[in-house]
């Protein structure tokens, strides 16, 4: 950033410069040979405290401040006209810069500690009034999980979606993920935002070239709030990876069943399991009778429809859903039963899940 600045300094002024900090080194140059300009600069560093700036025949000295701390002395190389004038106006841009990077780089440290509920109720009072932020304006938290790891393309990629935004915020709370605050209206609801997660999975296909998977929390109204709302997206994607693959989108408040089963003790998951299949694995069961139940619950319970859909003659598939009754006792064919049945092996799933984090 430091050599950014000095190098448009330099087109603009047709002179080399540089930074030095408060220990006389030198930080960036628009040119090799600083020696005479170290030695100034020294000199110059002894009587910082009585003067802003020092202009000698050979190079000119200027301090840049944040508020009344010094953070920095900047140099201009040789003698130009009207030299007092250009480096008070050099150092503006200095301290101009360096005030908009350090509101960015705070703010983007605010919401990281924000998101992970590590700030007392009136830190983050205090901090929001410092950094201008609202406390009080309706947001929602995304978390977007790119299915192949290329965070750095997602995250530019989102940050020029909504970070022309002043309201959101776009960061990073760890290496898979990328998270988006974002304010929302007053008159929008669910409906807005499932279209803004649905536009963030097509737009990061279209331009980052990346697909995705985008979960979202429950809306907030107050700032301290959000992390809430991530803690809730969070979830939604942990859910999803369980029982929701096929789906892009996920709303925590959509979740249904799944979301009950995935805060289930595993020590009644597996009593579950147990009553369901009297002390045997689900592994019991082979892929072909899995496969078969599976596009029976999805066309609810039909018999033709499922045969139709497999290509399978309908006693063949009586068949197969009469092993599951053999083994269980459960006759899927059955709502009560199905029911029962299609909760096991969404616990089951849930239980695989669980042993794979450990």
């Amino acid at each position: 950033m430091l050599y950014t600045i000095i190098d448009d300094i330099k087109k603009t002024v047709q002179t080399d410069c540089s930074i030095w900090n408060q220990q006389g080194r030198c930080m960036a140059a628009t040119c090799n040979q600083v020696d005479d300009v170290k030695e100034d600069v020294a000199k110059f560093l002894q009587m910082v405290e009585y003067r802003d700036m020092q202009v000698t025949e050979r190079n000119s000295c200027f301090v840049v401040r944040d508020e009344k701390e010094i953070i920095c002395i900047f140099a201009i190389h040789g003698v130009i006209e009207n030299i007092e004038i250009i480096g008070k106006l050099c150092v503006n841009q200095i301290e101009a810069t360096n005030r908009f990077y350090e509101k960015r780089v705070d703010r983007n440290h605010f919401v990281q500690q924000l998101l992970l509920d590590n700030l007392l109720l009136v830190d983050i009072y205090n901090q929001a009034k410092k950094l201008h932020v609202e406390v009080e304006d309706k947001r929602v938290v995304f978390v977007v999980e790119p299915k192949r790891q290329k965070d750095t393309l997602v995250l530019e990629t989102m940050k020029g979606m909504f970070a022309e935004e002043n309201k959101d915020f776009v960061t990073s709370v760890d290496e898979g993920h990328i998270v988006l605050v974002k304010t929302i209206g007053e008159k929008e609801g669910y409906a807005e935002i499932q279209g803004i997660a649905m536009t963030i999975v097509d737009m990061l296909a279209a331009e980052a070239l990346v697909d995705t998977r985008v979960a979202y929390g429950t809306l907030v109204t107050e700032l301290k709030d959000v992390s809430k709302s991530y803690k809730e997206a969070s979830m939604a994607l942990d859910v999803g990876r369980i029982f929701y693959q096929e789906k892009n989108v996920l709303a925590y408040n959509e979740l249904g069943i799944g979301r009950l089963i995935h805060q289930l003790p595993i020590s009644l998951c597996e009593m579950f399991l147990n009553e369901v299949f009297n002390g045997t694995a689900i592994e019991q069961f082979d892929k072909e009778t899995l496969v078969t139940v599976n596009a029976f619950f999805e066309n609810n319970l039909n018999i033709s429809e499922t045969a139709r859909q497999m290509y399978l003659h309908r006693n063949t598939l009586g068949y197969r859903l009469d092993k599951i009754m053999k083994t269980t006792g459960l006759d899927v064919k059955k709502f009560d039963d199905a029911l029962t049945f299609k909760i096991a092996l969404m616990v089951s799933d849930h239980m695989k899940f669980i042993k794979s984090q450990e």
